[in-house]
């Protein structure tokens, strides 16, 4: 079948974006979903650092490629040997395929799916190889989804079933900035009521993750960001106290509102800078989770020290060291109670057609959540 896809054809465009284009929407041929696979009428996706960092080069990927990978649909078909799927069934796709196989699925830590990853890499589904095609050739799908478009073939286990009454452009939103930034809370750090969490950029991700600590209880919860309007969506939310990471003694600032330091710091804005305060930020005995992802050459340089002689812990979390299948039923679940207002990270609804001029806002900070709308 022939679908419409938002296509990266090299990376590093000039800003702004909204005049380099440097994703084009093109017609692309689709293969029908082959064994194990389901094709995904897509509903909304949205737009993501992670989608931002293939754009500018700082996270390389083969190209070209059809980008998005947070986004939620319908089931239109499916390949065979899909049994506990339906044609209508309303899906959230997730970014890292797992096996169920490998000894990261089988430890009960599908996030760290080996096969999973290899495919990823490569630009392929967990299934193999690719179905998407232009007229010179094969297509690279982004993270088993390529969201970016009307519809996509995607592996049956990058999919969970939500309830149909669950807006779609709602529903995307947990297959990546919720899963990622709620699951770095409750499942790598396991915050516990009344520990003191700080939360370092204030993205969907980071924004989650501060949702996630007042949903565990945890107090304070402290937002760090350069942006006074992400701050102040954090004061909304429940941020008890928010810091200007700009000021020249915003680590002073954390350590004094949380009597020298948090139980918990989450660095979210993918910044070795970032991550650095994060880990002065962090209290005598505690742990710096990190589920920002900066350029591969990226490193940091830590007091070997202060980690022995602080017992310290800095921890990486990926998808919020998820299991999708049960995490996102949870995580909608909450959303229902009203302790999880994930609505209110949605920056705003766009066509495909705008979606290079909203990654120039998302590269600006001026958005949190912006979303394609099908």
């Amino acid at each position: 079948m022939q679908t419409t896809a938002a296509v990266l054809r090299s990376m590093g465009a000039a800003r702004p974006y909204a005049d380099s284009r440097p994703l084009s929407i093109e017609s692309v041929t689709l293969d029908a979903p082959g064994p194990g696979e389901v094709l995904v009428a897509i509903k909304a996706a949205g737009l993501c650092h992670s989608d931002l960092s293939v754009i500018n080069g700082d996270r390389p990927r083969p190209l070209p490629m059809a980008l998005g990978h947070e986004a939620a649909g319908v089931v239109e078909a499916l390949g065979d040997g899909v049994a506990d799927l339906a044609v209508g069934d309303h899906v959230v796709m997730v970014f890292m395929p797992s096996c169920g196989h490998c000894n990261p699925c089988a430890e009960g830590r599908p996030a760290l799916c080996e096969p999973g990853a290899a495919a990823n890499g490569k630009g392929e589904l967990l299934t193999g190889g690719r179905r998407i095609h232009d007229a010179a050739g094969d297509l690279n799908h982004h993270l088993g989804c390529s969201a970016f478009a009307s519809h996509a073939v995607v592996s049956r286990r990058s999919l969970v079933k939500v309830d149909p009454d669950l807006p779609f452009e709602h529903a995307a939103l947990f297959g990546c900035a919720v899963l990622t930034g709620v699951g770095a809370v409750v499942n790598t750090a396991g915050v516990r009521a009344g520990q003191g969490v700080v939360v370092v950029g204030l993205g969907g991700v980071g924004l989650s993750s501060v949702l996630g600590a007042i949903a565990a209880g945890a107090s304070p919860v402290v937002a760090v960001d350069l942006s006074e309007d992400k701050l102040a969506l954090a004061r909304t939310l429940g941020a008890v106290q928010t810091v200007n990471a700009g000021a020249a003694d915003a680590v002073e600032q954390v350590r004094a509102l949380t009597g020298g330091g948090a139980d918990f710091v989450f660095e979210m804005a993918g910044s070795v800078r970032a991550l650095d305060a994060a880990w002065r930020m962090t209290r005598r005995g505690g742990t710096t989770v990190t589920a920002g992802l900066p350029p591969p050459e990226a490193a940091l340089a830590v007091n070997v020290v202060s980690l022995v002689a602080e017992e310290r812990t800095l921890k990486g979390s990926y998808i919020g060291t998820c299991v999708p299948g049960r995490d996102i039923p949870r995580y909608v679940a909450l959303f229902r109670q009203g302790r999880l207002p994930v609505d209110r990270l949605l920056t705003g609804v766009i066509p495909l057609s705008d979606i290079n001029a909203a990654f120039d806002r998302l590269a600006d900070g001026q958005a949190v959540r912006t979303v394609v709308r099908f």
